[in-house]
């Protein structure tokens, strides 16, 4: 077997096998005499067949079938023997030429792409720091409250924050449209759950009266026939009602399970709650920091198989999660994203291996021992994990990444950054 490597464009390589002839001939000729024992044509008694004509009818069908079984054998070994890794599938183009006793093909992939990791001995790095405070359980405990308002209708004019119920038509250009009206329609002002402007408009209205909006379709707006439109809106406001959070109290405690309704046991169990999600927000905004650093520090050239893959995969996620793999989200709007993970994955994967990194198992029983503890029974979660090669893996990748973290940021120099639970727990984008 021949092998010869040519570089194409980035990380492309097309790598040409050259079959040895007289080994696929004589691989021919061992299948064409056990077909001659069973076949049967017209004109010839079973296993009597000439070659001769065996050879007419039967041997470009079993070129094919043995030059396939060769392609598959032989494409590992070429790998081997050439010292590539592929990052995909390869696309076969087979080139046979019988009367020329020449067999060979050429298989085209893209490799993974060979770096060295950038150090990131220097770099800074900002660590959000964060102490939970009495302000902010009173502010959880206020949100738990407005996550369990009840609604009392009044005859007072709406206002921000009301619960309005109403109807209404609307029209473009004086034409109604798909979808443009509505009755019993009931929305809680100041949600911005229409558009721009919709909302604001009806406050100070009371019960029964009738309003004229005149607005503008967002650009963006999902409807594109609408998208940037005037329009204009006939509402009749049919009831008001306004919030009514529930007192703090033992039958507070008991919907939260607390059973005896203690309310020192229930504030307890929320400032455990808040603490385990500040330590896991803090966790997750400094891994993201520093893989962000990583790859700042490592461009690569990305196999465009795996970036599509993951572009695939992510598209399929997305749409299960909004309902279903019908929907058919273009998986080019997560590029960017796939991209990123892709280079991640590499560049972890080498981090693991120059360091010769191990997945602490201790951490990994930690994890799943903390998280069994919010639950009944505890050692039904634990056996839980631990019954599935999936589930337990896809907690140590966790712990691995966390150790990568750590073993990155032994190198850079680390400064504490101040931070309040509600900016960490309700981020904004940062700049």
């Amino acid at each position: 077997m021949q092998v010869s490597v040519e570089a194409g464009e980035g990380l492309e390589r097309r790598m040409k096998i050259v079959l040895p002839f007289e080994q696929v001939e004589v691989e021919v000729d061992k299948r064409l005499q056990k077909l001659a024992r069973t076949v049967r044509l017209p004109g010839f008694r079973p296993g009597k067949v000439p070659m001769k004509v065996l050879r007419q009818r039967f041997a470009g069908q079993v070129h094919q079938e043995v030059f396939g079984e060769m392609v598959q054998s032989s494409y590992e070994d070429a790998l081997t023997q050439s010292s590539l890794r592929p990052a995909g599938m390869p696309r076969i183009e087979p080139e046979i030429d019988l009367d020329e006793k020449r067999l060979s093909y050429t298989a085209v992939f893209e490799v993974m792409p060979e770096f060295e990791l950038a150090s990131l001995e220097g770099k800074s790095l900002r660590r959000p720091v964060c102490e939970l405070t009495d302000a902010d359980l009173d502010a959880m405990v206020e949100r738990l409250r407005t996550q369990r308002k009840t609604w009392t209708p009044v005859e007072r004019p709406c206002q921000s924050g009301d619960q309005v119920t109403l109807s209404f038509t609307g029209s473009v250009d004086g034409e109604a449209f798909e979808g443009g009206s509505t009755t019993g329609l009931t929305i809680e002002l100041g949600a911005s759950r229409m558009i721009p402007g919709f909302e604001e408009a009806l406050i100070g209205a009371r019960v029964g009266e009738q309003r004229t909006l005149d607005l503008v379709f967002p650009e963006d707006y999902q409807a594109a026939n609408l998208a940037g439109k005037p329009v204009r809106f006939e509402v009749t406001l049919d009831a008001v009602a306004e919030p009514t959070l529930p007192a703090v109290d033992a039958e507070f405690a008991k919907a939260f399970g607390v059973e005896d309704g203690d309310l020192e046991r229930f504030l307890a169990d929320v400032r455990a709650n808040m603490e385990r999600e500040l330590k896991e927000r803090l966790n997750a905004r400094i891994k993201e920091r520093v893989m962000d650093l990583l790859v700042e520090a490592n461009p690569l050239d990305l196999p465009s198989a795996l970036v599509e893959n993951e572009m695939n995969a992510m598209a399929g996620k997305a749409a299960k999660s909004l309902g279903g793999t019908k929907l058919n989200l273009p998986p080019a709007l997560f590029e960017a994203g796939a991209r990123r993970r892709v280079a991640l994955g590499l560049i972890l994967g080498k981090i693991v291996n120059e360091h010769s990194l191990k997945v602490d198992a201790g951490r990994v029983r930690g994890i799943i021992e903390q998280l069994a503890s919010t639950y009944d029974q505890p050692q039904a979660v634990v056996d839980y994990y631990y019954s599935d090669r999936e589930r337990l893996g896809a907690v140590e990748v966790v712990v691995l990444e966390d150790q990568i973290v750590e073993r990155m940021m032994e190198r850079m120099t680390v400064e504490d950054e101040a931070i309040d639970f509600a900016e960490l727990t309700n981020p904004t984008p940062e700049l």
